[in-house]
């Protein structure tokens, strides 16, 4: 459990974890392994451990995952609010997960399909899943990045990000942040669409409407996690 806590935050070296849950690097290799071999644990591009796709598939099985079951009829909220497609996005290692979609029922849309894997160095739910990590993870990003730190120091002064053909040419989005226990970032909130809609100033138009949405959603959560066991 020491292991698996320690990788909550993202992907971690054997001297990441060793410094993080105080075991000897032998145990905290063996242990790091054995969770591996369960594929409770994986390897992202640079070799370090991430929490791996069982825990995804336990929580699916059990019906237990509160973001989602949360976080769907907002999105749909959300999509009828601005009439541009809704998604739901998580950090999992070098790249962003899509775990949650309303789509735009007709006419021109950004489609991003339930499971795609999107980049961390551009969109602003990237930016959002980014701007309140480690100062050494957001360096590594910045490096090959569309964005730059100062875009992410005024990400976290209005909670709110924007980004025009940063991930996709001619697609332009806003993306909100959610936060769990301790007001850790674990989600990002987006609309996005063609940037003849959105224009080039997608912030000014649909902000408001992402960074409510993102605070039903945290509201509900804390709501969920204050209920007497």
């Amino acid at each position: 459990m020491s292991v698996l806590d320690a990788l909550e935050s993202g992907p971690a070296s054997l001297a990441q974890l060793v410094r993080t849950t105080g075991l000897a690097r032998p145990t905290a290799h063996r242990l790091a392994v054995a969770l591996e071999r369960h594929r409770m644990v994986t390897r992202d591009s640079q070799g370090r451990f991430v929490l791996g796709p069982r825990l995804g598939e336990l929580s699916i099985a059990t019906g237990e995952d509160r973001l989602l079951a949360v976080a769907s009829p907002v999105l749909v909220q959300l999509r009828d609010l601005t009439g541009e497609s809704a998604q739901l996005y998580r950090r999992q290692g070098d790249v962003r997960v899509c775990v949650a979609a309303a789509e735009r029922t007709s006419g021109l849309r950004d489609t991003v399909p339930v499971g795609s894997e999107l980049p961390m160095a551009a969109g602003s739910a990237a930016q959002v899943l980014l701007a309140w990590e480690d100062s050494e993870r957001i360096r590594r990003v910045l490096v090959s990045a569309k964005f730059t730190g100062n875009s992410l120091a005024q990400v976290r002064r209005r909670r709110w990000a924007q980004s025009v053909g940063e991930r996709e040419q001619g697609v332009a989005s806003v993306s909100a942040p959610i936060s769990g226990p301790g007001g850790r970032v674990i989600a990002a909130v987006s609309v996005s669409g063609p940037i003849e809609r959105l224009t080039r100033a997608p912030g000014r138009l649909h902000a408001q409407a992402v960074a409510s949405a993102a605070e039903k959603i945290n509201e509900a959560l804390h709501a969920q996690d204050s209920v007497p066991k």
